[in-house]
């Protein structure tokens, strides 16, 4: 499934993004309004910065939104919904923001594990240090546990009452690819963004 994503997207780009018009069609409205969307997401959390980031978040957005929802057409599977997928994102974006954070402050972007406080900095270390394994846990198990959550209730749904009464789950389910997918997004733009920034005690 992802494979098919990473083939069929960038094709329906290159065919639908290829003679940009002045009058846009709903198409090119889209992908517009998208690549709006993203932009002034990383300006707000980096400034202009953040634009070179643009290809890794707005990437990162579509492949989880088409996984995201794949499992709502019948017969195809989510691969959103498997926690290989969105373990292997997720540790992605953790050692590239902190790739990103030594490279921008070297050794100094260990400063950014010692807290405000100088005496307390062994204590925050420890905190810290396990906050930051954390997040990728947590981004992983949260994209994982809603794009699952989401299927099974869908189809159990759909296969223990009548057609049209599933069409609300299905509904919050649409609610949730979008949802999961920016909130994905935004937290790989935050932690880039709390890498990049000057630590100061």
């Amino acid at each position: 499934m992802a494979l098919l994503v990473l083939v069929v997207v960038p094709v329906i780009f290159m065919v639908f993004a290829k003679k940009p018009s002045l009058i846009p069609t709903p198409v090119q409205n889209l992908f517009e309004i998208y690549i709006e969307f993203v932009d002034n997401m990383l300006k707000e959390q980096m400034g202009k910065e953040g634009r070179k980031f643009f290809p890794l978040v707005a990437g990162l957005g579509l492949f989880i939104f088409f996984g995201n929802l794949l499992g709502m057409i019948p017969g195809l599977e989510s691969y959103t919904a498997n926690m290989n997928t969105t373990l292997g994102l997720a540790l992605m974006v953790f050692f590239l923001y902190n790739f990103i954070g030594f490279k921008r402050h070297g050794i100094k972007y260990i400063k950014h594990f010692m807290g405000p406080i100088p005496v307390a900095a062994p204590i925050f270390f420890i905190i810290e240090v396990i906050s930051h394994i954390s997040r990728p846990i947590t981004l992983a198990l949260r994209l994982f546990a809603n794009m699952t959550g989401g299927e099974l209730i869908t189809v159990v749904m759909i296969l223990l009452i009548p057609l049209l009464v599933p069409l609300p789950i299905m509904v919050v389910h649409l609610i949730a690819v979008f949802l999961q997918t920016y909130v994905f997004m935004i937290l790989t733009t935050v932690y880039i963004a709390g890498a990049l920034v000057e630590e100061a005690h």
